[in-house]
């Protein structure tokens, strides 16, 4: 077996004149997975490379490939990922899969930045302060989710558990997803290859699946998504997600 020269030309694009160690040691193993990832994948869906090395690089923190992170990292940034869509994608991931896997990420990326010239911190893209982020996070997430559930949830919930909700609105939606520097679509794409990435979601990447539609992205975007996913996240949480699109958005 050979690497299809769609294969060569589509990693070129993003690793120029990089030859991997695995191709000396494990040719075989390199020959089928490139061959996959960046040929018989990339033929399948409407992701743009861009938009697809960022859901990448969101489901190597949620899978805590930082290894792996690290490499697409470097590919991200040929393709013209900025250094601040970047720290979006990283910051995130904060309040889906949380600050104790997220912690080597941000380093991992302070690290790569500086290594490229990029003077840290970057402009913040905060849109919220103290005194507002429960407001707006709260107005926000209705946008996104709807009013009526969100109120509903509001109006189910026990009182030994209110706060929990305060928090999704306040610290989810107000600090974090509302954010600048990625788009409300963007955001959401993020977002569901997290949750798809982590496996034990399902009912999240449920509702995420729905967010995703309420902001304009399509069936076709999401099967996309987890399409380009497969090769780094395996197929038992690829076939979840697919399950979990297919529930919410059936043929």
């Amino acid at each position: 077996m050979k690497i299809s020269a769609t294969a060569l030309k589509n990693h070129e694009e993003l690793f120029p004149n990089h030859t991997s160690s695995l191709a000396v040691s494990d040719p075989e193993l390199v020959e089928i997975f490139d061959n996959f990832a960046f040929d018989e994948v990339l033929a399948y869906g409407n992701l743009d490379t861009h938009t697809r090395l960022m859901v990448i690089l969101a489901a190597m923190i949620a899978c805590q490939a930082l290894a792996e992170y690290r490499v697409m990292l470097g590919g991200a940034f040929n393709v013209d990922v900025t250094p601040v869509e970047v720290k979006e994608i990283v910051y995130q991931a904060l309040p889906y899969v949380g600050m104790a896997k997220v912690f080597d990420f941000i380093h991992a990326t302070n690290e790569i930045l500086e290594s490229r010239g990029v003077k840290l911190p970057l402009e913040s893209q905060s849109v919220t302060t103290p005194e507002t982020r429960f407001e707006k996070g709260f107005a926000f997430q209705k946008s996104l989710i709807g009013a009526e559930r969100i109120d509903q949830m509001y109006a189910d919930a026990p009182a030994n558990q209110l706060h929990i909700l305060k928090y999704l609105s306040a610290n989810c939606f107000g600090d974090w997803v509302m954010r600048g520097g990625v788009d409300v679509k963007t955001r959401e794409l993020l977002t569901i290859s997290m949750l798809m990435s982590l496996g034990g979601c399902e009912p999240q990447l449920k509702g995420h699946i729905q967010t995703n539609v309420n902001v304009g992205n399509d069936k076709q975007t999401m099967l996309s998504v987890v399409t380009q996913l497969l090769p780094y996240i395996g197929y038992p949480r690829s076939l979840n997600a697919i399950r979990c699109i297919n529930e919410v958005l059936p043929e």
